[in-house]
């Protein structure tokens, strides 16, 4: 399905984005239609990001005083994907707020030119509250620098 068919622009390409994270499908990722189920998306899109967060600012999901809840998501859809694919998926940050973040997100099979459109563009906002209060807080100074440095 291309974009054209279902009346959206798709406007992101691969250089877009300054973070990737490498990510395969699964054998159960598919769906009855032969491509990947739309719920594999979301899932991609949250490893992808708590991936890097985690990996780059060293925090211990666990233990951190300061959660990122997810309070918005979508995602358009421009190419089939589908096992097996080697993917990539795109983060940038689009908005850095007092307490929360907006991410551009998109999905491409890895490896591609720095001007293909991505096949899939997702939108991503987390709100940081305090685990245990789970009222809004300040995005921790160590993550700001990290969102600061996927600008978009």
């Amino acid at each position: 399905m291309n974009a054209e068919a279902v009346g959206v622009r798709q406007n992101l390409t691969v250089a877009d984005f300054k973070v990737r994270r490498a990510v395969t499908t699964r054998w159960s990722d598919n769906d009855m239609y032969g491509h990947l189920n739309n719920a594999v998306y979301y899932q991609l899109f949250d490893a992808a990001i708590n991936g890097w967060i985690i990996e780059q600012a060293r925090i211990d999901p666990i233990a951190t005083p300061a959660l990122g809840v997810v309070v918005e998501s979508s995602c358009r859809y421009f190419e089939q994907l589908q096992f097996p694919q080697a993917l990539e998926v795109g983060i940038r940050v689009a908005r850095l707020g007092r307490t929360s973040v907006t991410y551009d997100l998109g999905i491409f099979p890895a490896e591609m030119p720095e001007r293909t459109a991505v096949a899939a563009q997702g939108r991503w906002v987390h709100v940081y509250v305090d685990r245990g209060t789970r009222r809004p807080v300040m995005i921790p100074a160590d993550l700001r620098r990290l969102f600061e440095s996927a600008n978009g």
